[in-house]
């Protein structure tokens, strides 16, 4: 079910009887026709495994899963709000920048530290970013969360992107990800983004970044 923009904070989707989608707890703004909400204990279409994971890394965002016939108005705390379309790719993004997304999509965990080796793991000590990050695969819509606007930047082959760990919202193809260092492991004491880290995407796909980077 496609979301409707309704302006950068806010979307509108059609719930339809049979089908399900998921959001965030808190996230409804409003709600016409016949829609229930109810809490979502099996971690979307991941299952349990994929609710421990979200525990294990600290990203225990509750989901409701919403179901009937109408609409509904989503947003929560006044972030930009980022609709992101699945053709049959996976989406890797930080449970906590969920909004919304399409029940048919097959929700899991990936450990970051599986792509970018002990690199990965730095990253989610020093930036406060999770190890885990969400995945959502299949065809269907996410609607995800930022701070001050977001881009998409293109991943291209032979033309790696460079992003501050705190400014990356999602990324979606066939893309590898490291976290590699500017500055000397001396000059990084105290520092936890900017100039000192930098995370490398490369492959083909494309990148989301928000223009502040404050986390959620």
């Amino acid at each position: 079910m496609p979301f409707r923009e309704i302006n950068s904070k806010m979307v509108e989707a059609t719930v339809l009887p049979g089908q399900k989608m998921y959001s965030q707890r808190g996230a409804m703004l409003a709600c016409r026709g016949e829609v229930s909400f109810t809490p979502n204990i099996q971690g979307g279409q991941g299952g349990v495994m994929s609710m421990i994971g979200r525990r294990v890394a600290g990203e225990a965002t509750p989901l409701m899963t919403v179901e009937g016939n109408g609409t509904v108005m989503f947003g929560h705390g006044g972030h930009h709000i980022q609709v992101i379309n699945l053709s049959g790719d996976t989406l890797y993004v930080e449970a906590d920048r969920l909004l919304a997304f399409d029940g048919t999509l097959r929700q899991g965990t990936m450990f970051m530290g599986s792509q970018g080796g002990v690199m990965g793991m730095v990253r989610g000590q020093v930036t406060g970013q999770g190890l885990f990050t969400t995945t959502l695969q299949g065809h269907g819509a996410v609607a995800v969360m930022a701070h001050g606007g977001v881009i998409e930047l293109p991943i291209t082959p032979g033309r790696e992107v460079h992003v501050d760990p705190q400014a990356y919202v999602a990324h979606h193809g066939d893309v590898r990800n490291k976290l590699s260092t500017a500055l000397g492991w001396r000059d990084m004491v105290g520092r936890g983004s900017g100039e000192a880290f930098q995370l490398e995407l490369s492959g083909s796909g494309a990148v989301y970044v928000q223009a502040s980077e404050e986390k959620l």
